[in-house]
This record gives C-alpha cells, structure tokens and sequence, in this order.
C-alpha cells in the first residue's frame, strides 16, 4: 500500500503539469484536470500534513476566509442560490493548504513551472503570430487584435507573471559564462513585455509593471537597487510610450472615458468602473463591521439601479476591486483577513532566490491587479494565485526547493544578502 500511495503521489505531480499547461488555454480543461488532480491527491496526503500546513498563516488564513465566507451565508439577505453562488468564488482558497502539503514534500514542482512556461511561451508566439498578421485566423469571441484565448486581463497577467519571473536567473547565467542560455532568456522575456506593450495589456498589469520593476531592484541592491530601479522604469515608460501608439491609444482613451463620465455620467469603460467603485464604498459603509453576507453582490448592484441613467443604471456582478468585493459581503472582519493572507503569502517568499521571486511576482500581481478587478473570484486568476501561491510556497518550504528551479544558475547567495539584512 505504500508504494501504491508513492506511485499516486507521483501521478498526482504529472497531473498538476498538465494543470499548467491547461490553464493558459482552456478553462473547462483545466477544471476537468483539477477535478481529476484533486480525486488522486487527497488520498496521499494524510491530516498531520494538512494540519501542519493550516496552523501557519500561509495556509490557514485562506481557510479562515472560505469559513468567514461560509458563515456569512446566514445574513445575507438573497435566495439562498445567490449565496451558494457568492460562496462558489472561495472555494478554491481551500486548495492551498493542500497544496501546501503536497509540494512540501515532492521535488517535482519545477516540472509543473517548466509546463507552465511553455504553455505560455506557445500561446504568446500564437499571440504575435495573430497580432503581426502572420495567420488570418481570428477568434470570434474577442475581436482585438493578438489576443488568442480567454480575455486580454488574463493573456496580460499570464504574460506579465512570465515575463519577470525570467528576468532573475539573466545576472546569475551571465556571472557563470552561460551567455546562450543568458541570451535565450533575454529574448523570451523579452517577447512577453513586448506583448503587453504592442499587443495586449491590462490596465491592472500596467501599474504591476513599475511596481515589480522597482521590487526587483530592491530584492537584489537594497536601496540604492530600488532608486535605480526608479529611474529605469522612467526610462522605460518614456521609451514605450513613444514606441507603442497600442498603449497610447489605450491610456488616452482611459482619460477621455474619465473625462466624459466627469461631465455627462454617460456609460463607458472606465466610467463605470469609477461607477462601481462609488457604490461599493456606499455599499460597505451600510454594513461595515460583518458585511451584507454572502452572495449579496448582484442583489445590491441591481437595486441600486433602479431609477437611474448613464452610468448609474449598469448592473453589475462585480465591484472590480478584489478587497472591496469582499468587505461588501463580509465587512471589515473579512477584508481584514484577505489582506493579513496576502501578507501571510508574500511574507512566504521573501527568500533571495528565484523561486521566491516568482512567488513574489504571483502574489504582488494578484495583489495590484486586484484593485481594479475581483481577481480571486475570477477562474484563470484565481487559479494562477491559489496554484503559484500553494506550489511554488510549498517548494520554498520543502524538498522542492533545493532541487527547483534555482538549479538554472549556481547559487551566489553575496549578492542578494542586503535584502535579507533589510527585511
């Protein structure tokens, strides 16, 4: 029997690859594969490790939060089929302790990293094959141009997470000689903010760019690293500013579409973002300390229109703010725990190494981008968060680590040792 249960634990590794590699491309494959992944994990994982996984901050506040979640099902004041529905986007927050558990113990979690970047690395040279005219084949469900599946938040996230978690190993293969494998690198990631900069961005990720850029000088020269990192990303907005006329175009129509809501409250874009925020904060403020409940997002946002034109009379199921999405329904209590495990998760990855660094690059974007968007509750982000936050935590924690991804460039630990005396 235990050889059995190692041979599952190794199924259940190859199955989290396929996971990887699904998610950029396909939503219902990917939740098949979860469902299958999950059917083969639980048995090998026993409650000692489960529990050793909840009882730190890292795995037991998203577990607190599905709890809060669950609870608040009993106030809200909607059928009961809108708060199974509100309580459907915590769900996947349980999988991280297990998670957690899992990849604590197994050194294969590089393997479902590689799959994950070359399932992007394809969908971004079907992206630039799209966008530069190379085939004429153009998906039907989005008309902008270079964005293959899904949405362009989501193509913009998933390249953005590829993007920097390549540009820590670039200084340490160019001290060890390995100047192709340097190169190599360079130019894939340089393709990937290529694409956020000529093809398709977010505007979430166009604020998580500067942020990661200045982080990233940190984690690697301490101060003088992040001022550097400040004149670089001046240098770099400059340079895409006047190279792009996509992110012109994309900015200046964000400020036109401020502009007009400011003078007439017609519908557009940003509009009835700025909209939706107004109302949420109203919304928080008439239940502050434990929130309207559960599932009480659609039923407020549809009152709330009632009698109203422009941008005012737009329903919406989304606050498109991950915190506010939660303090509506949970109040103070719940925002307060959201916020103490995305501190839990980045504290998880303070580490001057790569691995950390991409567990860093996870929970900041999630984390920026979420001010704009319910991030979480949303199926491809919430399963980049909940899978980079459990897999990559749990090589930090375990096994996995010492033989991940690191193995890509020797280690030169006197490099990095300010951020540690920093922190």
């Amino acid at each position: 029997m235990t050889l059995d249960l190692k041979q599952l634990a190794r199924l259940t590794d190859w199955e989290a690859v396929a996971v990887a590699v699904a998610l950029p491309w396909s939503t219902s494959a990917t939740a098949i594969l979860l469902a299958v992944w999950l059917v083969t994990l639980i048995p090998t994982l026993n409650f000692t490790a489960i529990w050793r996984e909840i009882k730190t901050p890292a795995g037991g506040l998203p577990v607190l939060l599905w709890v809060l979640a669950v609870f608040g099902m009993l106030w809200a004041d909607v059928a009961w089929s809108d708060r199974v529905a509100g309580l459907r986007g915590f769900h996947h927050l349980l999988m991280i302790p297990l998670l957690l558990a899992h990849f604590r113990r197994t050194e294969n979690g590089r393997w479902v990293l590689y799959g994950f970047l070359a399932s992007a690395s394809v969908l971004l040279l079907a992206s630039w094959a799209l966008a530069l005219g190379l085939v004429s084949w153009q998906p039907s469900h989005h008309p902008k141009n270079g964005v293959v599946v899904h949405d362009d938040i989501a193509q913009s996230t998933i390249f953005l997470i590829c993007s920097f978690a390549l540009i820590w190993p670039i200084r340490e293969l160019l001290l060890n000689g390995h100047w192709l494998k340097a190169i190599g690198v360079v130019c894939l990631a340089t393709l990937f903010l290529a694409n956020l900069v000529f093809v398709a961005i977010s505007r979430g990720d166009a604020i998580v760019i500067p942020v990661l850029v200045i982080l990233f000088g940190w984690r690697w020269f301490g101060f003088k690293g992040a001022v550097s990192a400040c004149v670089a990303v001046g240098v770099l907005a400059a340079a895409a500013w006047l190279g792009s006329p996509y992110l012109r175009a994309r900015v200046q129509q964000a400020i036109e579409d401020v502009q007009i809501y400011r003078t007439t409250h017609v519908h557009n874009d940003v509009g009835d973002h700025i909209e939706f925020l107004k109302k949420s904060i109203a919304f928080v403020r008439e239940a502050p300390v434990m929130g309207h409940g559960t599932g009480s997002i659609r039923d407020l946002f549809q009152r709330s229109t009632i009698g109203q034109t422009g941008a005012a009379a737009v329903p919406s199921v989304n606050p498109h703010n991950q915190i506010l999405a939660v303090a509506i329904q949970l109040g103070f209590v719940g925002a307060t725990v959201l916020l103490a495990m995305w501190v839990a998760h980045y504290c998880l990855f303070r580490a001057p190494d790569l691995t950390a660094w991409i567990g860093t690059v996870v929970v900041v974007e999630n984390v920026i981008s979420s001010l704009s968007s319910s991030h979480l509750f949303d199926f491809v982000h919430g399963w980049l968060y909940v899978l980079g936050v459990g897999i990559i935590g749990g090589m930090v924690n375990g096994n996995g680590h010492s033989a991940g991804i690191d193995s890509i460039a020797s280690s030169r630990k006197n490099v990095v040792t300010t951020e540690v005396g920093l922190i």
